[in-house]
């Protein structure tokens, strides 16, 4: 299960990246040829850049890829080794489940109960901000995965 959803946020990372690089040539080509950027292009590339952040910073967790300070682990024994890192993933997972998908999940209360709309797209601010609990649920996926695990 965890290879499938591995294989869809990578490749729904794949089109984000694909189109905000379209986004921003069409920007770029619109403001030097035409002489007036598409007023949407700059916005969209500004969301798009949300969602590559937050939902490759799920993936990067879920492929242990991300930033970490290595300097007590390499120091314990491998059973040791292996308790603190079930420690570390506890605490992201907590850390998830309560600033991203709690957090999360508040935000996008409060930015549709006010009716949000962004400036240029008109796009309800909500399904901007949707990723965030989307990406909490995805931490709290590979975490729990990783802390049942057998091996580190």
């Amino acid at each position: 299960m965890r290879a499938t959803i591995d294989k869809i946020v990578g490749g729904i990372l794949m089109v984000l990246l694909s189109v905000i690089t379209l986004d921003v040539l069409w920007g770029v080509f619109t403001r030097y040829a035409l002489g007036n950027q598409a007023s949407w292009s700059e916005e969209l590339a500004r969301f798009l850049l949300i969602w590559i952040g937050i939902l490759g910073a799920a993936y990067a967790s879920g492929q242990r890829m991300h930033l970490a300070i290595d300097l007590l682990g390499p120091k314990l024994e491998p059973a040791k080794q292996r308790r603190l890192q079930r420690f570390i993933d506890l605490l992201i997972l907590i850390f998830a489940l309560t600033v991203l998908v709690i957090g999360g999940m508040r935000l996008l209360y409060i930015t549709q109960a006010l009716g949000q709309l962004s400036a240029a797209l008109r796009v309800p601010m909500a399904m901007v901000y949707s990723v965030v609990p989307l990406s909490g649920l995805l931490v709290i996926f590979y975490k729990t995965q990783d802390i049942l695990a057998k091996e580190v």
